[in-house]
Protein backbone atom coordinates (compact mmCIF):
# COMPACT_ATOMS: atom_id res chain seq x y z
CA UNK A 1 0.00 0.00 0.00
CA UNK A 2 1.23 3.44 -0.98
CA UNK A 3 2.08 5.86 1.88
CA UNK A 4 0.01 8.16 2.96
CA UNK A 5 0.82 11.60 3.71
CA UNK A 6 -1.57 15.16 4.74
CA UNK A 7 -0.55 18.29 3.28
CA UNK A 8 -1.71 21.74 2.55
CA UNK A 9 -4.35 22.40 0.12
CA UNK A 10 -3.57 23.78 -3.23
CA UNK A 11 -6.30 25.32 -6.05
CA UNK A 12 -5.29 22.00 -8.20
CA UNK A 13 -7.48 19.47 -5.50
CA UNK A 14 -10.36 21.73 -5.96
CA UNK A 15 -11.84 18.77 -8.70
CA UNK A 16 -11.41 15.84 -7.06
CA UNK A 17 -11.83 17.28 -3.47
CA UNK A 18 -14.92 18.34 -4.05
CA UNK A 19 -15.78 15.53 -5.82
CA UNK A 20 -14.68 13.15 -2.54
CA UNK A 21 -16.41 15.41 -0.16
CA UNK A 22 -19.82 14.87 -2.17
CA UNK A 23 -19.17 11.12 -2.54
CA UNK A 24 -18.46 10.96 1.08
CA UNK A 25 -21.65 12.60 2.38
CA UNK A 26 -23.74 10.89 -0.07
CA UNK A 27 -22.49 7.53 0.64
CA UNK A 28 -20.93 7.30 4.30
CA UNK A 29 -23.13 9.60 5.95
CA UNK A 30 -26.80 8.11 6.09
CA UNK A 31 -26.98 7.96 9.96
CA UNK A 32 -27.23 11.54 9.26
CA UNK A 33 -29.32 11.82 5.74
CA UNK A 34 -31.10 8.36 5.66
CA UNK A 35 -30.80 8.87 1.98
CA UNK A 36 -32.72 11.95 1.61
CA UNK A 37 -32.30 13.11 -1.55
CA UNK A 38 -33.25 16.85 -0.53
CA UNK A 39 -30.90 16.81 2.45
CA UNK A 40 -27.95 15.28 0.71
CA UNK A 41 -28.52 17.95 -2.16
CA UNK A 42 -28.47 20.63 0.42
CA UNK A 43 -25.09 19.30 2.15
CA UNK A 44 -23.13 18.81 -0.98
CA UNK A 45 -24.55 22.23 -2.82
CA UNK A 46 -21.50 24.21 -1.81
CA UNK A 47 -19.07 21.18 -2.03
CA UNK A 48 -18.14 22.31 -5.09
CA UNK A 49 -14.49 23.18 -6.95
CA UNK A 50 -15.49 26.93 -6.93
CA UNK A 51 -16.04 26.71 -3.51
CA UNK A 52 -12.85 25.14 -2.52
CA UNK A 53 -11.13 27.57 -4.46
CA UNK A 54 -12.61 30.12 -1.74
CA UNK A 55 -12.25 28.32 1.34
CA UNK A 56 -8.58 28.27 -0.02
CA UNK A 57 -8.36 31.75 -0.45
CA UNK A 58 -9.92 32.52 3.73
CA UNK A 59 -7.37 33.76 6.04
CA UNK A 60 -9.03 32.06 9.12
CA UNK A 61 -8.49 28.68 8.63
CA UNK A 62 -6.63 25.76 6.70
CA UNK A 63 -7.38 23.09 4.49
CA UNK A 64 -5.68 19.83 4.10
CA UNK A 65 -5.95 17.03 1.59
CA UNK A 66 -5.08 13.46 2.53
CA UNK A 67 -3.04 11.81 -0.47
CA UNK A 68 -1.99 8.09 -1.08
CA UNK A 69 -0.43 7.29 -4.22
CA UNK A 70 -1.05 10.45 -6.60
CA UNK A 71 -4.86 10.59 -5.58
CA UNK A 72 -6.98 12.34 -2.42
CA UNK A 73 -8.26 9.69 0.11
CA UNK A 74 -9.48 12.51 2.38
CA UNK A 75 -10.16 16.30 2.95
CA UNK A 76 -9.73 18.33 5.83
CA UNK A 77 -10.55 21.70 7.57
CA UNK A 78 -9.99 23.45 10.19
CA UNK A 79 -10.56 27.48 11.71
CA UNK A 80 -7.63 29.21 13.19
CA UNK A 81 -9.42 28.69 16.63
CA UNK A 82 -9.30 25.28 16.62
CA UNK A 83 -12.76 24.45 15.07
CA UNK A 84 -12.98 21.85 12.49
CA UNK A 85 -14.90 22.39 9.63
CA UNK A 86 -14.39 19.46 7.78
CA UNK A 87 -13.08 15.74 7.96
CA UNK A 88 -14.20 13.31 5.38
CA UNK A 89 -12.27 10.29 3.91
CA UNK A 90 -13.20 8.54 0.59
CA UNK A 91 -15.67 6.08 0.95
CA UNK A 92 -13.03 3.55 -0.89
CA UNK A 93 -10.34 4.71 2.06
CA UNK A 94 -12.42 4.07 5.19
CA UNK A 95 -10.86 2.49 8.54
CA UNK A 96 -7.82 2.95 6.74
CA UNK A 97 -6.23 6.06 9.41
CA UNK A 98 -6.76 8.41 7.03
CA UNK A 99 -9.08 10.24 9.47
CA UNK A 100 -7.34 9.93 12.29
CA UNK A 101 -4.06 11.38 10.54
CA UNK A 102 -5.80 14.46 9.45
CA UNK A 103 -7.33 15.24 12.90
CA UNK A 104 -3.73 14.67 14.57
CA UNK A 105 -2.83 17.03 12.01
CA UNK A 106 -4.63 19.84 12.81
CA UNK A 107 -4.36 19.51 16.47
CA UNK A 108 -0.84 19.27 15.84
CA UNK A 109 -1.13 22.43 13.91
CA UNK A 110 -3.39 23.76 16.09
CA UNK A 111 -0.87 23.57 18.91
CA UNK A 112 2.18 25.26 17.16
CA UNK A 113 0.00 28.28 17.53
CA UNK A 114 -1.26 27.99 20.83
CA UNK A 115 -4.50 26.77 20.63
CA UNK A 116 -5.63 24.36 23.17
CA UNK A 117 -8.96 23.51 22.99
CA UNK A 118 -10.69 21.84 19.27
CA UNK A 119 -14.18 22.19 19.05
CA UNK A 120 -16.40 20.84 16.26
CA UNK A 121 -20.19 20.04 15.16
CA UNK A 122 -20.11 16.14 14.74
CA UNK A 123 -22.19 14.08 12.52
CA UNK A 124 -23.86 11.18 13.60
CA UNK A 125 -21.97 9.30 11.41
CA UNK A 126 -18.49 10.51 12.96
CA UNK A 127 -19.77 10.35 16.77
CA UNK A 128 -17.88 7.45 17.62
CA UNK A 129 -14.96 8.58 15.97
CA UNK A 130 -14.14 11.55 17.61
CA UNK A 131 -15.25 10.13 21.04
CA UNK A 132 -12.32 7.41 20.04
CA UNK A 133 -9.88 10.38 19.79
CA UNK A 134 -10.20 12.10 22.89
CA UNK A 135 -13.37 14.32 22.23
CA UNK A 136 -15.99 14.91 24.78
CA UNK A 137 -19.77 16.52 24.57
CA UNK A 138 -20.02 19.79 25.23
CA UNK A 139 -23.08 20.96 27.08
CA UNK A 140 -26.10 18.96 26.76
CA UNK A 141 -23.95 15.91 24.81
CA UNK A 142 -25.22 16.43 21.59
CA UNK A 143 -23.47 17.34 18.37
CA UNK A 144 -20.89 19.65 19.89
CA UNK A 145 -17.59 17.92 20.72
CA UNK A 146 -14.35 19.12 22.23
CA UNK A 147 -10.75 18.31 23.34
CA UNK A 148 -8.18 20.43 25.49
CA UNK A 149 -4.78 19.77 25.21
CA UNK A 150 -1.56 21.49 26.23
CA UNK A 151 -1.81 23.92 29.21
CA UNK A 152 -5.68 24.09 30.08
Amino acid sequence: MARMIVRPAAPADAQAGSALLRRAITELCLADHAGDPAQIAGWVANKTPQTWLEWLARDDAMMYVAEQGGRIVGVCMMRNNGEVLLNYVSPDARFQGISKAMLSRMEADAAAVGVREMTLESTVTARRFYLSAGYSPVGDAGRMLHKRFGDS
